[in-house]
């Protein structure tokens, strides 16, 4: 289904401003140093202004017209809006924006119609509704995304099938394909008026004049080739709503109906076998606006009562910006990312290993804090101690299977880098015998290695990484972490103690007799 609506900027105006509703309205905007008509409404039409022309030559023809500079962002932002408000009738919302940022909507009303009685009822449902809110609005419901745009636009409101796709489209102006201006003037200049007439036109010639464009949009207007629209909201696959004869506005009643939806959600997702991780909040306000929230979960889950928390979790986080406006006339509570799920027994004989609790305890801490408050460790398959874990979010995805290795003695605390210190030997092979770090110097006592570690020879140099997927860029009085060099050579771990009992973990970069090798402090024992 297309929507076209024509007189979008000054019926928005006049809807926002209802001092201008009865006035002649006409918007300008600054072209070339001169000031030309950008927007007007039919009463301007009527009385021969048109668009484009000089703001001084407009006003001379009619001096009661109202003029007001016209405002792009505000125009899109608000056609976004009341875009996502039309996610009420199909989850599948998408602006057109060929010709301009704002005027035409279309909806993917597949598996939608049969809950307005039908293709006919619902276009006409959706036209009354915008008419009777101040809009000038026609529409179309056809097989294709251009030809629903082309109908709407040339042609009177209708559905129309298959059956006499071709015979409507070709009787329509060229303009009807979303062609370029310079595009629709040599078409003119060619004598090529309808789609039938450029339809019967050889192909390569147009292809050689006009590029690939012209033909694509032709065999998209005829289904040759499929045009996929790109929707403002998440892609839903199971939802449940609620519509209110009065509207709501306290958060405490959304969130209880969030729960009686939840537990709607789960009976549709329990009857395919299925769970879902992504789950999406849609609150629809009378101002024709929509408020969105969506969040994760740890693991695929249908719990009512999980979903539910998550969401009141987050509600007390977003409470400060949360505006009902006049009122909210209806709720959607929405999954995707969903798998299969097969029912879990929770009779006396089920097993309670804990996992699950951790995993909605994990759920509610994110919900509150926000993804990168609450991170798991993560073993990546590296010899080099820094390299072998990182930190994501626990919300990432499935946990990482361990990766089996031998048990070695390793430090509790290792620093982001390791730091340069000095350290003497009594012999160049013997363990070290003091080491200065960080201005301090440590007589050391014990020693035990050393441990050898290969570098690793298959990497590219780059930054370490420390936490993933996103992670905060070094503050001014943090350390720069190095880049990791892969020609470093070997390394020799000891653990060292001092004469207090503190125990490190140093390694000697590079052997004696090669160029340069160097001490580095890296962790420290318990």
């Amino acid at each position: 289904m297309a929507l076209h609506l024509p007189y979008w900027p000054t019926d928005y105006l006049k809807r926002a401003e209802p001092a201008l509703k009865n006035q002649p309205l006409a918007l300008y905007e600054r072209i070339k140093g001169g000031l030309r008509l950008a927007a007007l409404d039919p009463e301007g039409l009527q009385n021969g202004l048109r668009l484009g022309q000089n703001l001084a030559d407009a006003r001379a023809i009619w001096p009661q017209l109202t003029v007001r500079e016209i405002d792009r962002p505000r125009l899109e932002a608000a056609f976004g809006d009341f875009a996502d408000w039309h996610s009420n009738a199909s989850p599948l919302v998408s602006v057109m924006t060929d010709v301009s940022r704002f005027g035409d909507l279309v909806l993917d009303i597949t598996g939608v119609s049969h809950l307005f009685e039908g293709e006919a009822r619902m276009l006409s449902k959706l036209i009354i509704r915008l008419r009777a809110l101040g809009y000038r609005v026609s529409g179309a419901i056809a097989p294709t995304i251009g030809a629903a745009w082309a109908i709407s636009h040339f042609a009177r409101s209708q559905v129309v099938g298959d059956d006499n796709l071709v015979t409507l489209l070709d009787a329509l102006p060229v303009a009807a394909l979303r062609l370029e201006e310079a595009q629709l003037l040599t078409l003119t200049q060619m004598g090529l008026k309808t789609v039938g007439q450029l339809r019967q036109y050889p192909r390569k010639p147009l292809q050689a004049r006009f590029g690939a464009s012209l033909l694509i949009r032709l065999d998209q207007a005829f289904g040759e080739i499929e045009e996929r629209m790109t929707p403002r909201l998440p892609l839903v696959e199971y939802f449940a709503e609620r519509r209110f004869a009065d509207p709501i506005s306290l958060m405490d009643d959304v969130l209880r109906t969030v729960h009686d939806l939840a537990v709607k959600l789960k009976e549709t997702l329990e009857a395919q076998g299925l769970g879902a991780q992504a789950f999406h909040l849609f609150l629809y306000r009378v101002d024709h606006k929509v408020m969105t929230l969506s969040l994760n979960a740890g693991r695929v889950t249908r719990d009512p009562d999980h979903i539910a928390d998550l969401f009141h979790h987050r509600s007390q986080r977003l409470e400060a910006e949360y505006d009902p406006g006049f009122g909210i006339d209806m709720v959607r509570l929405a999954a995707s990312s969903t798998d299969r799920l097969d029912a879990v027994q929770t009779g006396a004989f089920s097993i309670e290993e804990g996992t699950e609790d951790i995993d909605r305890l994990n759920d509610r801490l994110t919900s509150r804090l926000g993804p990168l408050a609450v991170l798991r460790t993560e073993l990546v398959a590296s010899r080099l101690p820094e390299r072998a874990a990182r930190l994501v979010p626990v919300q990432s995805g499935a946990a990482v299977p361990a990766i089996a290795a031998p048990v070695l003695q390793r430090p509790l605390k290792l620093l982001p880098a390791p730091e340069a210190v000095a350290i003497m030997a009594e012999v160049p092979h013997g363990l070290p015998a003091s080491m200065v770090w960080r201005g301090e110097t440590y007589r050391l006592v014990r020693g035990q290695g050393p441990e050898r570690l290969g570098g690793e020879w298959w990497r590219k140099g780059e930054r370490l990484k420390l936490v993933e997927p996103d992670p905060k860029k070094p503050k001014p009085y943090e350390p720069a972490l190095p880049q990791f060099n892969p020609d470093a050579g070997t390394r020799d771990y000891y653990v060292v103690e001092d004469q207090h009992g503190s125990r490190f973990w140093v390694f000697r970069q590079g052997l004696y007799g090669s160029k340069n090798p160097t001490w580095y402090l890296h962790g420290f024992f318990p």
